[in-house]
């Protein structure tokens, strides 16, 4: 596929979701938020989810941030995936 057509699969401006999961802790939500605040300065904490699984082991973080870029978005997911306690980010 070519950046041409990269670039039109997307719209930006526009309204994205971004799942995170890791193991539960207590800081996990706050850890997630501080790694896409960096890319998105302006994120309001109400738009940051949580959930923990049934059994209660895991927890799922999801942050809707207004995407500027693939670019942004990128590099969001890269710094997520770089934190050790991130399992999978979506």
């Amino acid at each position: 596929m070519s950046k041409a057509t990269d670039d039109t699969i997307m719209k930006f401006p526009c309204q994205f979701p971004i799942k995170v999961m890791g193991k539960i802790s207590d800081d996990f939500d706050v850890i997630v938020g501080d790694i896409i605040k960096k890319h998105v300065p302006e994120l309001s904490e109400d738009l940051i989810k949580s959930r923990t699984s049934k059994e209660g082991n895991y927890i799922a973080v999801t942050v809707t941030i207004e995407a500027k870029s693939r670019e942004q978005l990128d590099n969001i997911y890269l710094d997520l995936t770089k934190h050790k306690k991130v399992l999978m980010a979506l």
